[in-house]
């Protein structure tokens, strides 16, 4: 389905996590300088999330940290890196129990986050870390 704006990801029939998933894309196709809509919907993507994931945590934890992700992503993009930072970090805490692919890449997000507010010794040791872990399979 083509996303023109993020009441589409809401519509009617749409389930919880197609609804969240959508308002993800549309926040992924938000130009950088019209951020108010796409961190507007990014934020609307985690709070479903973090209903999903206290109602059903080993189904939705993954969703949960990928909202975070996102939207920490999209705050870095804008120069917002004091907001993104602790967005980074609990994705990172989510996806420790998790592990592999999700682990790496939220450690990838929390070490740019790092990096933006010039904690290049913290980012290279969240480097660092993602590097250690096995690889996924």
């Amino acid at each position: 389905m083509t996303r023109n704006g993020p009441d589409d990801a809401t519509r009617r029939g749409a389930s919880d996590v197609e609804a969240i998933e959508g308002l993800l894309a549309f926040a992924q196709t938000r130009p950088r300088w019209g951020g108010g809509a796409a961190l507007s919907s990014a934020s609307e993507a985690i709070a479903r999330s973090r209903v999903l994931a206290k109602n059903s945590p080993g189904e939705h934890t993954a969703l949960l940290a990928r909202c975070l992700r996102t939207t920490a992503k999209l705050l870095l993009v804008r120069g917002r890196a004091t907001e993104a930072l602790p967005l980074a970090q609990e994705a990172v805490a989510l996806t420790r129990s998790i592990g592999d692919g999700p682990l790496v890449v939220s450690l990838a997000c929390l070490a740019a986050a790092l990096e933006a507010l010039h904690r290049y010794s913290e980012a290279a040791a969240t480097l660092a870390e993602a590097e250690r872990l096995p690889p996924p399979g």
